[in-house]
């Protein structure tokens, strides 16, 4: 009998410690060994000249199931997901029906049981008729916590008025993410794409200006510092709002996604047109440069993708009509290798983005770094390897990507998931096994865990 299921070996290993040249032994779906290992295993997996990162992680993602599956589906979505070395999504609540009750998370765990690639987590959506549920809700297995919409984005789960975003924020104790936009002044600045198909989507951030941002992070720092309850404030597009949340790092966490670390206006709009409009919008070269900065000073926490597709036949619609959103799970991490080989960020910096702050953000349990006991997962990474992002390597139902024809450098070569190697040189392996990702905060009070608990499907 083998002693374990899987060894991993010649590779450069990103551990809590740094880098270092290890083995990574597996057995039952946890890092049983690292070292020096020489020992019989079932597989063994050749890692020379590729770095092995712990499993990167995207918390954020709209995989459009139930209800708009014609854009995308927990199955394509998380292929995307393991071809670009994820191996956990947070997937939001926005679908149709809205995440809104038990029955609807219980729905989408059961859709995902045998279709997911990747090990996954859902969103309950805050809305004035679940206020008296969100504490429950929050704590179910396979819940990733209340995603609470400040301004209206696709879908109809609005809270707008800070009444009922007190009450969200009072309700429960983990952490709350947000979409920070005011929806009072998107109301108020409609006025300026009523009549803009001639302009067309460069008004995307004219409309959703930089004070549509600033007053709703202002808000929700306020109202959550007045109940003591954390935030993490999701897609942060300016450099105003840094000061404001790094003056409240003990409640608030905050995340940028790659599109707005990468592209910038007005070019994004006069090359890719709606492809490129998204919420909160793609904005100025200098407000990207203001993100790069909270990077680098630590005031971001995780990379998330926003992965939001749409299809090309809508996003064809005349400006204001065409949906806001692109995908963005596959290239999560291409996009991210390219700007670490660029020297805009550490590779241990990247990690702490993409896996360890994630984990440490939403108190995820046995996932986020490389260390005895916890689950095996690897972003098994070349980081010379230089690749075009081709249509015909992208897996999403809408068929795009905004970066299309860009060359990187850096690429996922393989995807573990529990010591399952699922994705090796672009292909899937295997069978979807995805399973709900377990939480430190919805273990039984005694902090006892049952065997396979959160685990099993």
């Amino acid at each position: 009998m083998k002693k374990y299921d899987l060894l991993i070996t010649g590779g450069t290993v990103v551990t809590p410690s740094g880098p270092i040249a290890v083995d990574v032994a597996v057995t039952d779906g946890r890092i049983a060994a690292l070292g020096n290992v020489g020992a019989d295993a079932a597989e063994v997996f050749d890692a020379r000249g590729l770095h092995v990162l712990p499993g990167a992680i995207d918390t954020q993602v709209h995989f459009r199931e139930p209800g708009h599956e014609s854009k995308e589906d927990l199955a394509t979505g998380s292929t995307a997901a393991a071809l670009g070395g994820i191996t956990a999504v947070f997937e939001m609540p926005n679908t149709s029906p809205s995440t809104l009750t038990t029955a609807d998370l219980d729905n989408k765990l059961a859709l995902a049981r045998g279709r997911m690639w990747v090990d996954h987590a859902f969103f309950v959506g805050a809305a004035a008729a679940n206020l008296d549920e969100l504490a429950v809700l929050e704590r179910r297995p396979g819940c990733s916590g209340v995603k609470c919409f400040m301004g209206s984005s696709t879908g109809n789960l609005l809270v707008a008025d800070d009444a009922t975003l007190l009450q969200v924020l009072a309700a429960g104790t983990r952490r709350v993410a947000v979409h920070a936009e005011d929806e009072a002044r998107l109301q108020a600045r409609r006025n300026i794409v009523e009549d803009g198909a001639a302009a067309g989507p460069a008004l995307h951030p004219e409309w959703r200006d930089v004070e549509t941002a600033t007053l709703a992070t202002t808000r929700v720092l306020r109202l959550a510092r007045q109940v003591g309850r954390r935030v993490h404030v999701l897609h942060v597009s300016t450099g105003d709002e840094i000061p404001l949340l790094a003056a409240n790092k003990d409640l608030a966490t905050v995340e940028v996604t790659p599109q707005h670390l990468t592209l910038s206006a007005p070019e994004c709009y006069e090359r890719l047109g709606a492809l490129a409009q998204m919420n909160p919008p793609i904005r100025s070269a200098d407000h990207r440069e203001a993100l790069w900065r909270a990077v680098a000073d630590g005031v971001v926490d995780v990379i998330g993708s926003d992965h939001a597709p749409h299809l090309r036949a809508e996003k064809a619609k005349p400006y204001p009509a065409s949906p806001s959103g692109m995908p963005g799970v596959q290239t999560l991490l291409p996009l991210m290798l390219d700007h670490l080989a660029a020297g805009r960020l550490s590779l241990e910096r990247l990690v702490d983005l993409t896996s360890a702050g994630p984990a440490r953000v939403y108190g995820i349990a046995g996932k986020g770094r490389i260390a005895v006991g916890y689950d095996a997962d690897f972003s098994i990474i070349d980081l010379a390897a230089r690749r075009e992002i081709k249509q015909d390597w992208l897996a999403s139902k809408c068929g795009w990507s905004p970066f299309e024809g860009m060359t990187v450098t850096g690429w996922p070569k393989a995807t573990v998931i529990r010591g399952h190697v699922v994705m090796r040189e672009d292909e899937l392996l295997g069978e979807p096994a995805g399973r709900p990702v377990r939480f430190q905060e919805t273990l039984p009070r005694d902090g006892a865990i049952p065997r396979n608990a959160g685990n099993d499907p």
